[in-house]
């Protein structure tokens, strides 16, 4: 079992019990199926450094350093109270494997130009980035939890531009950055993504087969002239139970990953 924490914080298990995140157990956003999608679009045998922006407690980052033990994570979060579930879920025990390769930035990912290389967020910096923003509508219904609705619900009309600037300017030459949200915000995404990146490749997430996709999967490569790809889709469950497809139950547990189907080639 896992250290204890304080009141009013759970350890959840991740991968099998391959890692364990600190998560407020009444607050702000709790990590799941979302994050260990996102950490799956990074191939196997990756190297290099990761960005994690918006990371929460640091659950889709630390899926990432879990299955590929070459990988150097950054866990980019401006909240202070998720930035500290990071930091806590670094320092259990039954983290220390991954502890080396990890660190926490409290930053704010819209910051632009020297503000945000003053915050830590460095040019050309990383191989990878990914990504799970507010997506939820500043008119939707928000929760009263104050921590969770900033987790949540987008706080600027072009939140999808300010994240992929930021990716775009901390990716290197040929970078690839990720992202999941729901398929409403597919146009504001691919306009976020127009002369920073190409070769985009989207994946459907859809609770079973028939249903619609309630989440869209993105990869996209920083300077690439390649196409766009619609790839098949990811299927959740099957039939009427609750229980994992084998192909997702792969993905969220760290046994298999959603790599890019296409290679590209960076702009020169």
């Amino acid at each position: 079992m896992p250290q204890a924490v304080p009141d009013g914080y759970t350890v959840d298990a991740f991968h099998n019990g391959g890692f364990f995140v600190v998560q407020p157990s009444d607050g702000g956003h709790r990590a799941g199926m979302d994050a260990m999608l996102l950490a799956a679009t990074i191939a196997d045998g990756a190297t290099g450094s990761l960005a994690d922006l918006g990371a929460g407690a640091g659950a889709a980052g630390l899926a990432a350093a879990s299955r590929l033990p070459a990988l150097d994570v950054l866990l980019v979060e401006r909240a202070p109270e998720m930035a500290g579930c990071a930091r806590r879920t670094l320092l259990l025990a039954e983290n220390v494997h991954l502890a080396s390769r990890v660190r926490v930035l409290e930053a704010d990912v819209s910051l632009r130009g020297n503000a945000r290389s003053a915050a830590g967020l460095m040019d050309a910096s990383h191989d990878y980035v990914i990504m799970n923003p507010p997506f939820n509508s500043g008119r939707d219904r928000t929760t009263p939890d104050p921590l969770k609705a900033q987790a949540h619900a987008m706080d600027s009309p072009d939140l999808f531009e300010q994240w992929l600037r930021t990716a775009s300017a901390i990716l290197k030459p040929g970078g690839q950055v990720s992202v999941i949200a729901r398929p409403e915000s597919l146009g504001d995404i691919l306009t976020g993504f127009k002369r920073r990146f190409g070769g985009v490749e989207i994946t459907p997430v859809c609770p079973r087969h028939g249903d619609d996709a309630i989440r869209i999967l993105l990869t996209a490569i920083k300077g690439s002239r390649a196409r766009l790809v619609l790839r098949d889709r990811i299927v959740i469950h099957e039939g009427e139970a609750r229980d994992f497809s084998p192909l997702m139950n792969d993905l969220a547990n760290g046994h298999g990953s959603w790599p890019r189907r296409v290679r590209t080639r960076a702009l020169k």
